[in-house]
């Protein structure tokens, strides 16, 4: 079990979320998300044969952890030394969600996974998730936080999607270890860390306009730099998995 709770104990609860593609795409697509746009498992970040098998371009990944004490550790020595973060309005790179429901770890990391780079271009006018993005975009993050709680669309849609998956669903009150974070490239090239248990977006660098999230660029600055800290931690938990937001082909 987690030591360190995803928000306040006393705030409401999800049920948690299979860490499943096709519950992650039934999810989105309920919202507003076009059926053109999937999740799909990646079974490696360092076999180019493996990697050849997901779709591309990679718009974002979603990298599924257990929350150890080493990364615990990493988190609060980093976030130590930024500020809250305040950004609002069109101008911000990306759009980031403070996480304030329990066990929506899931939830956060796919709002984060569809609400930046040129995803967020293919969002259905009119859909829930439309809708709740143009409101989300000028609030300041205390703000945002409370809309996604008390939106009733996406409590919908997350619970339509929890029933779904190929392991029973724990109930919403149990205190889950997995935790989602998702790496999104911005429209300006910036790779970005989005987690809603952090002070707010972290840029981890620059891809050139022909790398998405799985190129090289992009694994070495994300997900292997995430588990070299694991592995440098020493009782690192290097159990973990990564699906990739990207085109569906029939």
């Amino acid at each position: 079990m987690a030591d360190h709770p995803d928000a306040p104990s006393n705030n409401k609860a999800f049920v948690p979320l299979e860490n499943n593609p096709e519950v992650m795409s039934h999810l989105v697509h309920q919202l507003g998300l076009p059926t053109t746009l999937g999740f799909t498992d990646v079974f490696s970040i360092d076999e180019p044969e493996l990697l050849a098998f997901v779709p591309r371009p990679a718009n974002a990944l979603l990298l599924v952890f257990p929350v150890s004490k080493t990364y615990e550790a990493s988190r609060v020595a980093e976030d130590s030394s930024l500020p809250d973060y305040s950004g609002t309005g069109p101008d911000e790179p990306v759009l980031w969600f403070k996480q304030t429901i329990r066990n929506a770890c899931g939830l956060i990391g796919l709002l984060h996974a569809v609400s930046n780079g040129e995803v967020r271009s293919h969002i259905i006018p009119g859909s829930d998730l439309d809708n709740l993005l143009r409101d989300a975009e000028p609030l300041k993050p205390a703000e945002r936080a409370d809309l996604l709680y008390d939106s009733k669309a996406l409590e919908a849609a997350h619970a339509d999607a929890a029933k779904l998956g190929d392991t029973a669903a724990p109930e919403a009150e149990d205190q889950v270890d997995l935790h989602f974070v998702a790496f999104v490239k911005a429209l300006d090239g910036g790779l970005w860390e989005l987690d809603g248990r952090r002070k707010g977006p972290l840029k981890r660098g620059q891809l050139g306009p022909d790398e998405d999230v799985l190129s090289d660029t992009a694994l070495e600055l994300g997900p292997r730099r995430f588990l070299k800290k694991e592995a440098e931690g020493g009782k690192g938990d290097l159990r973990f998995s990564l699906v990739s937001l990207g085109p569906v082909f029939d």
